[in-house]
């Protein structure tokens, strides 16, 4: 079961689901949390963050209804594969390409040449 890096802010205006569940599509859209990884039971995730079982089931109904997630039953939730793994996946790869052209020396601009040059050609 993956650990979820998750806090509620009983001050901030929006509603403890939303805090829960945009902190969890952020965790699954940045590659934090990949294709397979099992979340916390709905029971532990609200005992931990000091919320009602039913207001974590409801941030993980959105986040099913948005493909992000799939419930399995007694397998419990896992993160779902699809667009959004192929999307953090790309977004990792682009940073190290991001880091390893500036600490080559290539500028902004030559770097997006070389990736325009890259889509030419494949």
């Amino acid at each position: 079961m993956t650990e979820l890096d998750v806090v509620v802010d009983p001050a901030s205006r929006e509603a403890p689901f939303e805090q829960v569940r945009s902190q969890v599509e952020a965790l699954i859209r940045s590659g934090r949390l990949v294709p397979g990884d099992r979340l916390p039971t709905v029971r532990a995730l609200a005992v931990d963050l000091g919320l009602a079982a039913n207001t974590v089931a409801r941030a993980f109904k959105e986040l099913e209804a948005a493909g992000l997630v799939e419930t399995r039953g007694r397998a419990g939730t896992v993160v779902a594969s699809g667009e959004h793994a192929a999307e953090a996946a790309l977004a990792v790869l682009a940073e190290r390409f991001v880091a390893a052209a500036r600490q080559a020396g290539v500028g902004d601009a030559a770097a997006v040449e070389i990736v325009r040059r890259a889509q030419r050609g494949a």
